[in-house]
């Protein structure tokens, strides 16, 4: 289970702050802080991806058949979601009939009341586990956003961050910047009811939207328990979800062997645009392999350090923490942008509590 709700993640650079940040995006379901502004791409004919901006959401896919519309993903923000359906409706007068959820956080599906108002024909699809966590955690979404908001009017009021560690001037603008986008967020929010599937799906299944195949998949847990992915044959396009991130994964929560999996299949794909959950279209399947192989070298290391002590139920993670090094991965993900190296190592440390809490449960 996840535990990220929709807590904006604050665009700082400074390291004391960044902590904060982080913390913020472990309880929310929004974008990092490496997020453009909101961009639209034609991937195919009939093909679109939106780039939501920041606190927008995650990407969202528009798939334009000669009948029917199928949307992955409406996003976070109701005005982004809003946005969306004004741009759709400029690409076509079809409705849309879908609407899927790749997973359970809110940056993925708060758009849903949305699409619902706008299309109230709409079947709104998600995977079986995906329906019962959006069931579970997609109502409270203004409460985690509240909770967001007090830790940094704290911060505002003390001069300090969650380490005590007094503000800089500078450190204070980004507290102030991010209070204000938050308290935006929340107005937004208010008012708005939480939309979960309408059909959930447990095997793989094609929908003709007319002249345009869609395929929806799940290909085993990874980010979260239900994962679903789309895939369309004749345009060799991809779309994600959060299994894949660019260009720091979100590797904050999960299953990580499973997830190992579940990139194997992905990478497979024949595919000329791959959609990521947050990022730029990639074209090729090498950012997947990566994720894989960072993974993959938390998860050896791991059962390697257990397999010459003792099983994790014995031990702590202070206890093993320190034979887990992933910095060979740090120039590969981040290059020579310190922001985004910073970014990696508070990644690649909840990733190793994340490993060490999986092999705990055997």
């Amino acid at each position: 289970m996840c535990s990220h709700t929709s807590v904006q993640l604050l665009t700082v650079c400074r390291t004391k702050l960044r902590m904060i940040a982080i913390w913020l995006f472990i309880v929310g379901f929004t974008a990092p802080s490496w997020a453009q502004q909101r961009k639209v791409t034609n991937l195919a004919e009939g093909v679109y991806a939106i780039e939501h901006a920041g606190e927008g959401g995650g990407n969202t896919t528009v798939i334009i058949g000669d009948r029917q519309v199928f949307v992955v993903d409406s996003c976070f923000l109701p005005s982004a979601a809003r946005e969306d359906i004004a741009q759709i409706r400029q690409w076509t007068n079809k409705p849309v009939s879908f609407v899927l959820n790749t997973h359970f956080h809110n940056d993925h599906n708060f758009g849903n009341r949305i699409y619902l108002d706008a299309f109230p024909a709409l079947t709104i699809v998600a995977h079986v586990e995906t329906k019962k966590e959006m069931d579970r955690f997609g109502p409270g979404s203004a409460m985690r956003e509240e909770k967001g908001l007090a830790s940094l009017q704290h911060m505002q009021q003390t001069g300090k961050d969650g380490n005590g560690t007094p503000l800089t001037p500078d450190d204070k603008k980004q507290v102030e910047k991010a209070l204000a986008k938050q308290l935006s967020v929340i107005q937004e929010l208010h008012g708005i009811e939480f939309q979960s599937a309408t059909l959930t799906f447990n095997h793989d299944f094609s929908i003709d939207l007319g002249n345009q195949e869609v395929r929806v998949m799940f290909l085993g847990r990874g980010n979260t328990s239900g994962d679903a992915v789309v895939y369309l044959p004749k345009k060799k396009v991809l779309v994600t979800g959060d299994l894949v991130v660019y260009p720091i994964p979100y590797v904050y929560d999960g299953y990580p062997s499973d997830w190992i999996e579940t990139l194997g299949k992905l990478s497979l794909f024949e595919a000329d645009a791959i959609v990521p959950g947050h990022g730029p279209i990639l074209h090729d399947t090498s950012h997947i392999l990566l994720i894989r192989d960072l993974l993959t070298s938390a998860v050896d290391q791991m059962n390697t350090r257990l397999s010459q002590t003792s099983p994790a139920m014995f031990q702590s993670l202070d206890d093993v923490k320190g034979a887990v090094d992933l910095s060979a991965f740090r120039q590969k993900f981040a290059g020579t942008d310190k922001d985004l190296a910073a970014e990696f190592d508070d990644m690649t440390t909840h990733l190793i509590k994340v490993v060490f809490l999986e092999a705990s449960l055997r």
